[in-house]
């Protein structure tokens, strides 16, 4: 055997061999043949143990994407993102606009995590996790299967559907369509107005309606028509992985030192074959229609049915499990593995760090803003029998996600007055802000000699919550 440890070219290009294509459309996307024309995946199914794994896991998490909308925490939603009232709920608490800060640290703190667990496991949510996968591989292509029979020879069916297995099966796919996106708009509005949306006539919603035929609209296209393509050409995380990758990662990759060069039928027996018997069952399995045996693909969805495909055919002709399996590119070439290394300490310690700061920010976040503004115009001005009155602006912040009305008064020092000239400012609904304006009125003695005099004033919520905030009385200095 051939112990050069070298690893392949990485091309992006469709496997000579798999389903509906022929060595002619070497060189091209995977979706697409020369003429630019759409070349149609059927993928064979391999039912090993990865398969059988990842079913466990796709089942479990169908049942918590539908219910996630359902579930509540102290009386409000899991999850929550409302965007027409500017609001996320996540984990039962409330983020509004105000809250740009910890909104920022907690998408940097999902990104960064997301980075990492590529960087240890590779794409495992594109092939375990992610929604588009786990809709397409075990709803929506066993509809396929039972409808169209097992899949023959080239990946087409084995008869031609009829016309109304045709019907029937686009009349399934609307269903789930449907019903996967009322499941959708869930997250973004609610499972109260949700269901009142779907109870009322679409007369009385037409917005709504319209939101919600559009949403089933794109659930079809993409389950019934664009399918695949969603990984190879919409979704931006495949191109992301050449840098959140390394040598070391864990990929699903085929092992060329032990495989090539490749012999089938009596070429077997040749001295120098490798253990590959160049079937292409690990292309025809393949959901993205690439060949692994090229090398690491961004096509790739990490999904293991070459693994367990190519399993199948090892034990048939005695060979080792393995030829295709969860390794590492310095693995295959032969070096050794290394958990420790730069990525998975600089990521974790940058994750670490998003998530104190997330943490902190949250431990100390205020029920709301105050702030005192001086007036515009005369810094102060005399009234009668030697009193001085001072004009503010106070900025009112509500960062809670329920109304409130606040009251204000000075606490130090005694005896100034504090009127407020416009009191409607004082009541603010979810995330609101307010200018109140005020006027404060106190004896000329309290600034002779300085002109100032610090001042604090006490602001409570209807939560009882109060805040402080420090000002400067100006007055006279004699």
């Amino acid at each position: 055997m051939n112990d050069k440890r070298s690893l392949p070219v990485v091309p992006h290009t469709a496997a000579s061999g798999a389903a509906g294509t022929s060595h002619d459309d070497d060189d091209v996307l995977s979706t697409l043949r020369r003429d630019g024309s759409r070349r149609w995946l059927m993928p064979h199914l391999a039912t090993g143990g990865w398969w059988r794994k990842r079913r466990v896991v796709a089942y479990i998490l169908m049942v918590v994407f539908v219910a996630v909308p359902h579930l509540r925490v102290a009386g409000k939603p899991l999850i929550l993102m409302d965007i027409p009232a500017r609001q996320f709920t996540i984990f039962g608490r409330t983020f509004l606009p105000t809250d740009t800060m910890l909104l920022a640290l907690l998408m940097l703190s999902v990104m960064f995590g997301i980075v990492l667990i590529t960087a240890i496991a590779g794409r495992a949510w594109c092939g375990w996790a992610c929604p588009q996968t786990v809709y397409m591989e075990y709803l929506f292509r066993p509809i396929d299967r039972l409808f169209d029979g097992t899949t023959g020879r080239g990946g087409h069916a084995k008869k031609p559907l009829t016309g109304v297995k045709q019907v029937a099966r686009v009349a399934v796919y609307v269903l789930l369509s449907m019903f996967l996106a009322h499941t959708f708009l869930a997250y973004f509005v609610g499972t109260e107005r949700l269901s009142q949306w779907i109870q009322s006539s679409p007369i009385d919603h037409p917005a709504a309606f319209l939101v919600m035929a559009a949403t089933t609209g794109l659930m079809l296209f993409d389950f019934l028509i664009f399918r695949e393509q969603m990984c190879l050409i919409a979704c931006p995380y495949g191109r992301f992985q050449s840098v959140m990758l390394d040598e070391q990662s864990l990929i699903v990759t085929y092992d060329p030192v032990r495989g090539e060069p490749r012999k089938k039928g009596k070429h077997r027996a040749e001295d120098n074959a490798g253990d590959c018997v160049d079937c292409n069952r690990c292309v025809v399995v393949c959901p993205t229609g690439i060949d692994i045996r090229d090398g690491l693909q961004m096509e790739c969805i990490n999904c293991t049915q070459c693994i367990d495909a190519c399993d199948e055919v090892m034990d048939r002709v005695g060979s080792p499990r393995g030829l295709i399996r969860y390794g590492s590119q310095d693995g295959i070439a032969g070096k050794p593995r290394r958990r420790i290394r730069p990525r998975t300490i600089i990521y974790p310690l940058i994750l670490t760090a998003v998530l104190s700061g997330f943490a902190y920010a949250l431990s100390t976040k205020t029920t709301f803003d105050a702030r005192v503004l001086r007036g515009k115009g005369a810094p102060f001005t005399t009234v009668a029998r030697g009193r001085i009155s001072n004009s503010f602006t106070i900025r009112l912040v509500n960062r809670t996600d329920e109304k409130q009305t606040y009251a204000l008064q000075v606490a130090e020092p005694a005896n100034v007055q504090l009127k407020v000239i416009d009191p409607t400012g004082l009541t603010l609904e979810p995330g609101g802000t307010s200018l109140v304006p005020v006027a404060t009125e106190f004896s000329g003695s309290l600034t002779f000699g300085t002109g100032n005099q610090p001042a604090t004033l006490e602001v409570t919520s209807s939560k009882d919550t109060s805040k402080t905030v420090q000002f400067n009385l100006l007055g006279p200095r004699q």
